[in-house]
């Protein structure tokens, strides 16, 4: 009731909140883009949900494909780029990727 009757101490509290679950948020998404990274990075050998598990089978009859190293692109990034505030974003942002267009936004940019 107090808080009602105050619009600046109501304001304030919801400020607050929100900063607090803007962080919890950035908190969840770099879990999920470093767990994503550490699948994609751990599978590609063998394969995974994306792109299938063809690459297991081979690689049980040639050794070869093991030494070779697959490095995953920014868009089999599949949590991650279901976000628009996730690390992967910013990274594209900032110039960091293979120089790609629009990876995974399906959005288009105001401009």
């Amino acid at each position: 009731q107090r808080i009602m009757s105050n619009p600046q101490a109501a304001l304030t509290a919801l400020f607050n909140k929100r900063e607090k679950l803007q962080e919890e948020l950035r908190l969840v998404e770099k879990q999920v883009y470093d767990l994503e990274t550490s699948y994609l990075q751990d599978s590609s050998q063998c394969g995974n949900v994306l792109k299938g598990f063809e690459g297991f089978l081979s690689s049980t009859k040639n050794t070869a494909n093991l030494k070779r190293s697959r490095k995953f692109q920014p868009e089999d990034r599949l949590f991650s780029l279901s976000s628009v505030t996730s690390p992967v974003v910013e990274e594209h942002a900032a110039g960091r990727d293979d120089g790609r267009a629009d990876i995974g936004s399906g959005r288009a940019k105001a401009t």
